[in-house]
């Protein structure tokens, strides 16, 4: 398709949508594990051009049913705890995968850029 899961443009990053996907192919049916493994591809790529989970200044969080709050907003605190960038958190009709409970994206400021 053509993508990139981070882009760096200055001291601006990008992550886009990230979905708990394993390595295997398999998605946990629970919706912690997913939101702790959505958040850890999605920091893993912030990483990678760069940055950490300081520098994160807004996440967005999508879940396919009102039910998961409580789960993305354990595993958000987890990693954003100290760091309270903006938050949303949206509830959607789907995602791309019926699988999938929980998707999250991040932006990234980097100040030693």
């Amino acid at each position: 398709m053509g993508f990139s899961r981070a882009v760096r443009v200055g001291p601006h990053v990008a992550v886009a949508g990230t979905a708990p996907i394993w390595l295997d192919g398999t998605v946990d049916p629970d919706p912690l594990v997913q939101a702790r493994r959505c958040w850890k591809i999605a920091l893993a790529a912030l990483e990678q051009v760069g940055g950490t989970t300081a520098d994160v200044v807004r996440t967005r969080t999508y879940l396919t049913d009102a039910s998961s709050e409580e789960a993305a907003a354990q595993a958000h605190a987890e990693r954003f705890g100290e760091v309270q960038p903006a938050s949303t958190m949206l509830v959607v009709a789907a995602l791309l995968d019926p699988r999938w409970l929980v998707e999250v994206e991040l932006d990234a400021y980097l100040e030693s850029t």
